[in-house]
């Protein structure tokens, strides 16, 4: 009886559970609240500017041209969803600053709290690709990315207490080899879903950056220099969470066509 409650549980989770991810369509697992992330990230936002061990960019060009490419991005995004019904769960407060930091990294926490880190600078080169950098890394706000990673986790904690009721009366050996396969299976899935996770941004960010009036072919360019940054560093792609810089330049080129049709040069 327990083994069926949990597994009825689980069934009722994935298929009531679910919300769709602006553009693709995808079908996402939504077990948390997105605006209480918001809410955290906010707050985790301004801890981190407010570090001493931060070192934020406040003036020169460097600086202006993030907030000038995080202000279109955003601005032309926040007009596509008001021009197309879609509710207040997209108005975000959005922030955009420079960090003074060698790595080169850019991330988006959940409500559009932005920060790109200097260092990835010398490879964007342009306005334009880093416009493709900011654009990748509000699609994971946007598609509510945290949140979905989120339920995952919450799902396979769930899915582990099913298998430990499922092998209750069993063979320490036989529930050894079960919680094995399931841990590295569960793993694996999760890294996966990182990687659908990287290329759905991807081709949001695309669709971002071409309605902000950003060249998406910048994109291409942008990534073959990343790969090279990247060269000899990067893990498999089956361990991976982003796709191997070969498969993301081969997506991306394919993606350029539709992200076109939203293209308005400026």
């Amino acid at each position: 009886m327990k083994k069926l409650n949990y597994m009825y549980v689980i069934m009722a989770l994935v298929l009531t559970a679910c919300s769709t991810v602006p553009f693709t369509g995808r079908r996402q697992l939504s077990l948390v609240d997105d605006a209480g992330l918001r809410q955290e990230a906010s707050l985790v936002y301004s801890q981190f500017l407010s570090d001493p061990k931060t070192k934020v960019v406040n003036s020169g060009a460097d600086a202006a041209m993030v907030k000038r490419v995080g202000s279109r991005v955003s601005t032309a995004i926040e007009k596509y969803f008001k021009e197309n019904g879609y509710g207040s769960e997209y108005d975000y407060d959005w922030a955009f600053n420079l960090v003074q930091d060698k790595n080169v990294n850019a991330w988006c926490m959940p409500g559009g709290k932005v920060a790109v880190f200097s260092g990835l600078l010398p490879v964007t080169k342009t306005e334009g690709a880093l416009a493709a950098v900011v654009g990748h890394e509000i699609a994971h706000a946007i598609a509510h990315h945290s949140a979905e990673r989120v339920s995952q986790m919450m799902l396979a904690q769930a899915g582990s207490a099913a298998v430990g009721a499922a092998t209750a009366g069993k063979s320490k050996a036989t529930q050894s080899i079960m919680n094995q396969i399931y841990g590295v299976g569960g793993q694996l899935t999760l890294l996966n879903y990182s990687r659908k996770q990287e290329s759905e941004a991807d081709r949001m960010g695309l669709i971002f950056m071409a309605m902000a009036g950003y060249n998406p072919n910048d994109a291409v360019a942008l990534w073959e220099r990343m790969a090279q940054a990247n060269k000899g560093e990067a893990p498999p792609e089956i361990l991976s969470s982003h796709p191997s810089d070969a498969t993301r330049i081969r997506n991306i080129k394919n993606l350029i066509p539709e992200a076109m049709k939203y293209y308005q040069k400026r």
